[in-house]
């Protein structure tokens, strides 16, 4: 009888928690939402997640339950969620809903994750935010979407109508980095460029909005950091061209090559494309790239060996936290002996500026793997013994399985 009584008064405190956050509407449609919202002259919020979206649940979690974040969403805005992606899990209310929600990304060019928009009152799309952040900075955020001074679909339609406006042209691009609007910014850097002289281009303001939206090999953007390299270097440092115009050239040039061939021709295609651009050095930018292209297509070994060759470029900027990573891909996917054995060597290199838990943990893991269980258990107890409380559980379960000898990575 006591846990029943403890049960019926614990439902309607967690109800009354549950409600300081942002309230959500259910078992409804876009047109019933858009009445709702204009008979009480309120703005439309809506949150655009897909399932396997990890910021997207991160919000969900933590920003939108908090109380002053409900207190605002609640009074100006009717809140809606919608699921972009289709899994087999999806109840009745998300099924619904699948129309509209490609109606949403095509109509709305809902592109990346999180992506909330805000419509106004008659459901007039006015505002879009893309990514999430912490409570005060996205409250900001959706103001911004209230305000028709500041309102992203404001500034689209006023570039629009004036777009050799250098300032509406400045204030489009800043907002379309934003907003993940990719054609938008290079429209709007192609116009301001134009209209722009060289001394203008190369204020501190300016080149920062330039090179945030270099945009692919032959745009305006890109060509004016290229032509005017020594320049740039001088503001931002040496390396720093060939970095930012070495991302673009891969993004556009080299990525979409190697991914979709089913052969090994990285190396092939970075030496063909490296010919267009001789002014350029892509080597730091490609050595950085090369890991992730080899753990996509899980070739483990290739792997190692571009994770090796970029620490030898120049070790003094490759982190603990990067070591890391490189080497816990290693223990959580691939068996070779050599491989498990570099991996313990960047672990442990990753150990001589901070004793982290995590980085012991990791340690002591490729310890276990190669066989040196003493020596692991001994890491093991060292990272139990300064993790935080929330994790202890699960290095714990890790130090049990050591002792017993079992292997703690998947077979």
């Amino acid at each position: 009888m006591k846990k029943l009584i403890l049960l019926l008064f614990t439902i309607p405190f967690l109800a009354l928690a549950q409600e300081k956050g942002i309230t959500f509407e259910h078992g409804t449609t876009w047109a019933k939402v858009k009445e709702k919202a204009k008979a009480e002259n309120k703005h439309i919020f809506v949150d655009a997640f897909t399932t396997w979206c990890g910021p997207c649940k991160w919000m969900a979690a933590n920003i939108f339950p908090q109380e002053k974040v409900g207190t605002f969403f609640n009074e100006n805005f009717v809140n809606l969620k919608i699921q972009m992606d289709e899994t087999e899990e999806d109840n009745d209310d998300v099924k619904s809903w699948r129309e509209e929600a490609k109606r949403f990304a095509k109509d709305y060019k809902v592109a990346a994750y999180p992506t909330f928009l805000i419509f106004n009152p008659d459901g007039e799309l006015v505002h879009r935010i893309v990514g999430g952040g912490e409570a005060d900075q996205f409250i900001a955020s959706a103001k911004e979407g209230l305000d028709p001074n500041t309102q992203y679909e404001t500034l689209v339609k006023n570039f629009n109508a004036n777009p050799t406006d250098k300032v509406i042209a400045k204030a489009t691009a800043a907002a379309a980095v934003k907003a993940y609007d990719r054609d938008l910014s290079a429209k709007a850097m192609e116009a301001l460029i134009s209209n722009s002289t060289p001394d203008e281009l190369m204020a501190d303001d300016m080149l920062g909005l330039i090179t945030k939206n270099i945009g692919k090999p032959g745009s305006k953007a890109f060509n004016t950091v290229l032509e005017n390299k020594a320049k740039v270097e001088e503001k931002l440092g040496a390396g720093k061209v060939d970095q930012i115009l070495g991302a673009a050239i891969i993004n556009s040039e080299i990525a979409p090559v190697i991914m979709k061939s089913q052969e090994d021709i990285f190396d092939q295609t970075v030496a063909e494309v490296s010919k267009k651009y001789p002014n350029v050095s892509l080597t730091s930018i490609v050595a950085s790239f090369k890991p992730n292209y080899y753990a996509s297509k899980k070739n483990w070994p290739a792997f190692r060996d571009a994770v090796q060759a970029y620490i030898n470029l120049d070790p003094s900027k490759v982190n603990s936290s990067q070591l890391n990573s490189f080497a816990w891909a290693i223990f959580e996917n691939c068996d070779d002996p050599s491989c498990v054995e570099s991996a313990l060597a960047w672990s442990k290199k990753s150990l001589e500026e901070e004793n982290d838990p995590a980085l012991m943990d990791t340690y002591a893991n490729l310890l276990h793997k190669v066989g040196k269980t003493k020596e692991a258990i001994e890491w093991q107890e060292k990272a139990i013994a300064s993790v935080d409380e929330a994790s202890k559980a699960d290095y714990q379960a890790t130090l049990e399985k050591m002792k017993k000898g079992e292997p703690t990575w998947v077979k």
